[in-house]
């Protein structure tokens, strides 16, 4: 329940944020140009809370969260006094009332450049994009790549984390290539230039696909589990466990590395074990009573202490990339403008088949996300708000009627004929284009329902 809650949370900040952010796009440009405002509103339906400014504009917190509004001063939606008409909406030139438009995507793109330039002076958290073994017959293992490489450059783009070298891949699979070059660097430093094939590009854009099916994988080294922190009153602290122990044996069978703990603590809830230990160079065995916690509907062990990675192993897979503040603003316009074009060849090739329709995610998935990246620290949450901004700018753009895109699509018809586009014209492109996003939204349900449970 609690995790739910925090998720909940998280999608409700990220939403209300981002939201806000793009509707003060639309309404700073149109005060800016002197159209009339008469309503700011994040969320929709029955108003929770309102106010109407000094500026005479009604601000307003709508029940429902999942969007927003500005509405200006237009003769199609009632009478306008005369002495401001010269500041309704529909009155503005076409270049104007394309600016105002454009001005909401515009700030969800600049907000990702605010937060990337953020993220990139305090430090962006990754690892190293070492690699596993490849599975004999895959095209990472045809191309060469070996256990412990680690990729350098995909593309000729450089690659310092894991999520840069995935970013990077999946920019080539898009681009419909063949195969893509991989530099990699072996656990001595020696450098070596591979082709990777990549076949079956539709394939390779479904969730979880892409890695699994070219063979690359993380590099997962084995250790002996060292312990954390230890929960006061847990299970743990009652069995005299202390920050620093290496933990050698469960019940007395080898533990190779933390996951295989995991599994074997979870596996075993309300039961008794034995733990082998290491402490200040001394072997000790240590008994413990493991608790019995409820984890999504599912009963499971927890022995309340946590549970890592010696400090030189994570040396050594760890990768913070920190920027300058002066070098970080041309490197967060770099990384929004690289995941904008990702975004736009992703959409374009789901529309021509050519990428899986897995990919559109909903609510639920959006959710879950924010909650998970909330848990581990502002820096992730941070990041998760920056793609989301920038798939909110972008998806605002496709000449949808009903999106911002749409609106400027009508309107550059208008600047092509000297006249507006008949009314009835325009009220069945947006029929059509609210028949689309429930279509979409109904999409994005279930493959957020089919991630949940299947």
């Amino acid at each position: 329940m609690s995790d739910f809650l925090f998720s909940l949370g998280g999608f409700l900040v990220a939403i209300v944020v981002l939201v806000a952010v793009h509707e003060a796009g639309h309404f700073l440009v149109a005060r800016r140009l002197g159209i009339g405002v008469l309503r700011f509103s994040i969320g929709f339906g029955r108003p929770l809370w309102s106010r109407r400014g000094a500026d005479g504009v009604e601000y307003v917190l709508g029940a429902v969260p999942l969007g927003g509004y500005v509405r200006m001063l237009d003769e199609r939606d009632g009478g306008v006094p005369s002495e401001r008409l010269a500041s309704a909406y529909n009155r503005q030139p076409v270049w104007r009332r394309v600016l105002v438009l454009l001005a909401g995507p515009a700030a969800n793109l600049l907000f990702a450049v605010l937060i990337y330039w953020v993220v990139l002076v305090i430090g962006i958290p990754g690892y190293r994009p070492l690699v596993a073994e490849p599975a004999a017959g895959t095209p990472a293992a045809l191309a060469g790549l070996r256990v412990e490489d680690q990729i350098v450059a995909v593309g000729g783009a450089p690659t310092s984390t894991w999520e840069g070298a995935v970013l990077a891949l999946l920019d080539a699979v898009l681009e419909g290539a063949p195969e893509v070059a991989v530099r990699v660097a072996d656990r001595d430093g020696a450098v070596r230039e591979l082709r990777v094939a990549l076949a079956d590009h539709r394939g390779l854009t479904e969730p979880g696909a892409l890695l699994q099916t070219l063979g690359i994988a993380p590099w997962r080294p084995r250790y002996a589990p060292e312990v954390g922190t230890v929960t006061p009153g847990g299970p743990g602290e009652r069995a005299g466990l202390r920050s620093g122990d290496r933990v050698l044996t469960f019940d007395g069978r080898p533990v190779a590395d933390v996951l295989e703990l995991v599994q074997a603590i979870r596996a075993r809830p309300g039961t008794s074990v034995r733990l082998g230990i290491e402490r200040d160079g001394r072997t000790l065995e240590l008994g413990a009573t493991l608790a019995r916690v409820e984890d999504r509907g599912e009963q499971v062990g927890q022995l309340g202490a946590g549970l890592g990675a010696p400090a030189a192993i994570v040396e050594r897979l760890r990768a913070t990339q920190r920027v300058a503040p002066h070098a970080a603003l041309p490197e967060a316009v770099v990384r929004t403008y690289g995941l904008s074009k990702l975004t736009m060849k992703i959409l374009g090739r789901m529309l021509t088949g050519d990428a899986s329709l897995s990919n559109i995610s909903g609510p639920i998935n959006i959710a879950q996300y924010a909650g998970v990246t909330a848990s581990i620290s502002v820096v992730a949450f941070l990041g998760f708000l920056a793609v989301v901004s920038v798939s909110l700018g972008m998806l605002n753009l496709l000449p949808v009627p009903i999106l911002d895109g749409g609106q400027v699509m009508f309107l550059a018809v208008e600047a092509l004929l000297g006249r507006p586009v008949p009314e009835q014209v325009e009220l069945l492109g947006q029929q059509l284009g609210v028949a689309l996003l429930i279509g979409l939204m109904g999409l994005a349900f279930y493959n957020d329902l089919a991630r949940l449970f299947g």
